[in-house]
């Protein structure tokens, strides 16, 4: 039967520390493997100006907060990292959660949670980050701007800043459960 062993990083803990680290295990292995499409998380923007400066020349889609995440009619990304990331060359992708759209407002008014949001809590037993890969590489396939045919390199965090990276085989939100974690690079350990 035939295998590979790969390598992991894991982190003694979650954070924007390990933001660098990711970053560079990620541009690292998309190399090897000749991967082009790769998604970051991004509140403020500072983890995809950073992604957008490392991994030029690659298929980069920077997710951010869908506007009004944290209060109404605000966009968490600030303006001057917008213009950064897409002088890079990199894709801008603002819409509504995979994983806390409508449902999440069902929630709020009717004190009962919803399917998406039970996906999330079960994804968060392998860290925070393993949700955010999962939720934005279904976002980024759903508008269009990742192949759900190709392997795609997906970087996300734990809060701020980047401290999970994984290869993933993406699927459209309606497709969920054909979406594959193939590989992971690196999470930080709890």
């Amino acid at each position: 039967m035939a295998h590979s062993t790969e390598k992991i990083t894991y982190f003694d803990r979650p954070g924007r520390e390990n933001t660098e680290r990711t970053l560079e295990v990620a541009k690292e292995r998309a190399e090897e493997l000749g991967i082009r499409q790769i998604v970051v998380a991004s509140t403020g923007g500072e983890t995809g100006r950073r992604a957008a400066e490392l991994l030029k020349g690659h298929h980069l889609v920077v997710v951010t907060h869908s506007t009004g995440f944290s209060e109404p009619n605000t966009q968490q990304l600030s303006e001057e990292n917008r213009r950064q990331i897409l002088a890079q060359g990199a894709h801008l992708l603002t819409c509504q959660h995979a994983f806390g759209g409508v449902n999440r407002a069902i929630r709020r008014k009717l004190n009962t949670y919803q399917v998406d949001e039970i996906i999330a809590y079960t994804l968060r037993i392998f860290g925070e980050g393993m949700k955010v890969l999962c939720e934005i590489t279904l976002m980024a396939a759903d508008a269009g701007l990742i192949r759900a045919d190709e392997p795609v390199l997906a970087i996300g965090g734990s809060g701020r800043g980047a401290d999970t990276a994984a290869i993933l085989r993406p699927a459209n939100a309606q497709d969920f459960f054909d979406l594959r974690v193939s590989e992971i690079l690196c999470k930080p350990v709890f």
